[in-house]
């Protein structure tokens, strides 16, 4: 209860997140933004998009549009495994799917758990993350991931974030 109140406090609302890999990096979203999680499944390509949305697949219904976050954030040479999977993101009444390497787990981190992300430069658009989390010894990326979806250069997701 006082995590919660702390979290409230320092205006984090909420303060568990849904953890996943790509590449090398451990990364954190927020977990009320993840609808379900699936293997990675053959999508259909869209003639004139982005090299990173992978396509679109139909999930029960639901036209999905998917994004390779390894190719959004330039991480190198993109391959598809075991561990690689879904993550179906529900962002402002839209349902969009992102392929990562892998899932870790949900963590929770309390408000003194998480730092302001570094300014990077131009090499790293540090308006798509809320900080860095750490958890012993691990370093969690926490990406804004409605921000991130909602932005001019994803458009998919329309207008909720500057």
């Amino acid at each position: 209860m006082a995590n919660e109140n702390m979290a409230a406090a320092g205006g984090i609302t909420n303060n568990e997140f849904l953890t996943f890999t790509l590449g090398n990096e451990e990364y954190g979203i927020d977990i009320l933004r993840v609808q379900e999680i699936r293997g990675y499944d053959a999508v259909t390509a869209i003639a004139n998009t982005p090299e990173f949305i992978k396509g679109v697949v139909n999930l029960r219904g639901i036209i999905v549009p998917i994004v390779d976050m390894r190719i959004k954030f330039r991480l190198g040479n993109v391959t598809y495994g075991p561990q690689t999977v879904v993550i179906i993101l529900n962002i402002a009444g839209r349902v969009v799917g992102m392929v990562v390497d892998g899932v870790s787990d949900v963590i929770t981190l309390a408000p003194e758990q998480i730092k302001p992300a570094p300014e990077f430069g131009a090499t790293l658009d540090t308006r798509y993350l809320t900080g860095l989390g750490t958890v012993d010894a691990r370093m969690i990326i926490l990406v804004d991931i409605e921000r991130l979806m909602s932005s001019r250069d994803m458009e998919l997701v329309d207008g909720v974030a500057a």
